[in-house]
């Protein structure tokens, strides 16, 4: 059987979500625990530690197999990645989530299981994916902040905008990728890609079929500079239509970047 959870999960002290070796991974917490609960007789068992059985956890034999919706970086967070895993047994989904949960560490959790059919693949079968990107627009700090960058001098909501709208639609994005991405494709189509501000906290939606390694950060480096320089909002269009990374900004911190909903 085949079930898909979707995971929620603080990146700050992980190197991404993909298994790595040697380090802390949200893969590898989730699989970890997945093992945990599913050779266990009882789940009671694995929340007091009392494995029933489980005989460890290594990278070479795991227990369990899972699969996402796409990669996440270090540092980024995520409130609706997707994961699926393949079971022998049934499991009840209200007790299976409550069981996993006193497992995973405190900056993971998961909060909803389902079955799904066993074609379906958290990451093939995605049809859209929706990160959003926040950032403190203020000159003073705050303790409340956080994690997230601040950007001190005022920000064009309006400019902002209309540089968005150039990245709308199919397109190359080549100026917007990192040299880590592995897949020789590089264009994808963008849904919807908007602005917005919630008291000094400024909020990038961008939907899209696909994204490259690094591009959303990518992109909001490039308003930033756009914003920063006082460039027209059409710079956005010359440098996408460029295909050169040099000629876009940095990519900004991953702390402000979250994984907001994939959808089927």
């Amino acid at each position: 059987m085949r079930y898909a959870l979707q995971v929620q999960y603080i990146g700050k002290n992980y190197a991404g979500s993909q298994l790595q070796a040697d380090k802390p991974t949200i893969q590898g917490e989730l699989e970890k625990a997945l093992g945990t609960l599913i050779k266990c007789s009882n789940p009671c068992e694995a929340q007091s530690g009392k494995s029933g059985g489980f005989t460890g956890y290594s990278n070479n034999n795991r227990p369990v197999k899972t699969f996402f919706s796409g990669r996440t970086d270090r540092g980024v967070n995520s409130v609706g990645q997707v994961v699926h895993f393949d079971c022998d047994k049934p499991v009840v989904a209200s007790k299976f989530i409550y069981s996993l949960n006193e497992i995973l560490p405190p900056d993971i959790s998961v909060s909803n299981l389902k079955e799904v059919d066993p074609k379906f693949h958290a990451q093939k079968s995605a049809k859209k994916r929706h990160y959003v990107y926040e950032f403190v627009n203020r000159k003073c700090k705050n303790a409340f902040d956080g994690d997230l960058m601040r950007i001190k001098y005022d920000i064009d909501m309006e400019r902002m905008q209309k540089a968005l709208d150039y990245i709308k639609g199919e397109h190359d994005f080549s100026s917007f990728k990192s040299s880590g991405t592995l897949n020789p494709s590089k264009v994808c189509f963008i849904y919807e890609a908007k602005c917005r501000k919630a008291g000094d906290r400024v909020i990038i939606d961008i939907t899209g079929n696909r994204f490259l390694y690094n591009m959303v950060r990518a992109i909001v480096g490039t308003l930033l500079e756009i914003e920063g320089h006082n460039l027209p909002p059409e710079h956005m269009k010359y440098v996408l239509e460029a295909k050169d990374r040099s000629k876009a900004g940095q990519n900004v911190s991953p702390y402000g970047l979250t994984l907001k909903e994939v959808t089927y």
